[in-house]
């Protein structure tokens, strides 16, 4: 079963486009490679729900100006699926101009303010020494030690209080049941929202329908295995979803199909992982000496953090699933080689 795209054109910036009855997909610009976020309203009440907010630019200001000047009720509530800048970076500017409480989880919530402070673990100091011991050059290294945090620019306020959401809460929006399901890899506790009345899942970046979503791992958590935790996570998503359900993701068409998509992405990157296995044959191995395995182009500076962590998270799932082993180099950098005989499977 391929995907079926029941909306095949997106809406233009500021247009509302109904997918299900009291569910509205809006469309906003991003400054990157990826050129775009769905953000979506739902009818609550006699007032709207605000599901994430877009990046913090004034253009995208402006058009949420427009859109809460045409609603015919008040904002009831902001729901943000997750902390990168594109789904909570305008979610203090929205709650100042609406009044709407904003709701999160808690994974969510904390690490938006760990990042933007720059503790914990996260934060650009942390960052360069991770990728120096996997191998980046001294180049790039001093690259990101000038960029300094994108996250503090690319956020400039965070909210101070927010109304904590959970694993199997079901939130009553318009009369209807939203299931929250919690799914990670890709952020610590990123919520999707399940409407089994209305048909729809509004996936945030969990699902994505022609791209896969950036799964990093992070100097905090060195052993993360978050390849691991995403690829159960979306199992989790293809057992409970029916599949008739409309998807609605964060970038690209809203689409039916999630068992296939999952397959897809789980095949996708089974791929990625022969090729580094396969690479690490004949010599040990560092993620950094690995971006050409994974990312057959050329990547700025912005990319290559991205790629770094997918590296890592990538030689991190074969280390512990027995197919690689780790060591530490003289140089003190950290190395891949593939094991000559692998495990017996249990």
């Amino acid at each position: 079963m391929s995907l079926h795209y029941p909306f095949p054109q997106h809406p233009s910036p500021g247009e509302l486009n109904e997918v299900a009855p009291g569910i509205f997909w809006l469309r906003m610009p991003l400054p990157f490679q990826l050129d775009h976020i769905n953000l979506w309203l739902l009818r609550d009440g006699a007032g709207w729900c605000i599901v994430d907010t877009g990046f913090p630019d004034d253009g995208v200001r402006e058009l949420w100006s427009q859109i809460i000047e045409r609603l015919d009720g008040p904002v009831t509530r902001l729901i943000v699926t997750h902390f990168h800048p594109d789904h909570l970076g305008l979610a203090t500017w929205l709650m100042e101009k609406t009044g709407a409480p904003l709701w999160m989880t808690t994974g969510e919530f904390l690490t938006a303010h760990v990042v933007w402070n720059e503790v914990g673990g996260h934060g650009a100091r942390f960052m360069v020494e991770q990728f120096r011991q996997h191998g980046l050059d001294a180049e790039h290294l001093a690259k990101f030690e000038k960029r300094g945090s994108g996250y503090r620019k690319a956020v400039p306020a965070l909210p101070e209080h927010y109304q904590r959401v959970k694993a199997g809460d079901a939130l009553s929006i318009d009369g209807r049941s939203w299931q929250v399901m919690i799914g990670h890899g890709h952020a610590p506790e990123h919520m999707a929202l399940y409407c089994a009345e209305a048909g729809v899942l509004i996936s945030g970046d969990m699902l994505l329908p022609r791209i896969s979503t950036n799964i990093s791992v992070f100097a905090a958590t060195p052993e993360a295995d978050a390849l691991r935790w995403y690829l159960d996570s979306l199992d989790e998503l293809a057992v409970a979803i029916p599949e008739k359900t409309l998807v609605l993701p964060s970038h690209g068409l809203p689409f039916i199909g999630v068992q296939p998509r999952v397959a897809d992405l789980h095949a996708h990157h089974e791929e990625r992982l022969h090729a580094l296995e396969n690479s690490c044959e004949q010599a040990p191995q560092s993620a950094a000496e690995l971006l050409e395995v994974l990312f057959n182009r050329q990547l700025d500076t912005h990319q290559t953090m991205f790629a770094m962590g997918e590296a890592i998270a990538h030689l991190n799932y074969l280390e512990q699933a027995g197919r690689l082993s780790r060591s530490v180099g003289t140089d003190g950098v950290i190395r891949f080689s593939r094991l000559q005989h692998r495990p017996a499977a249990h």
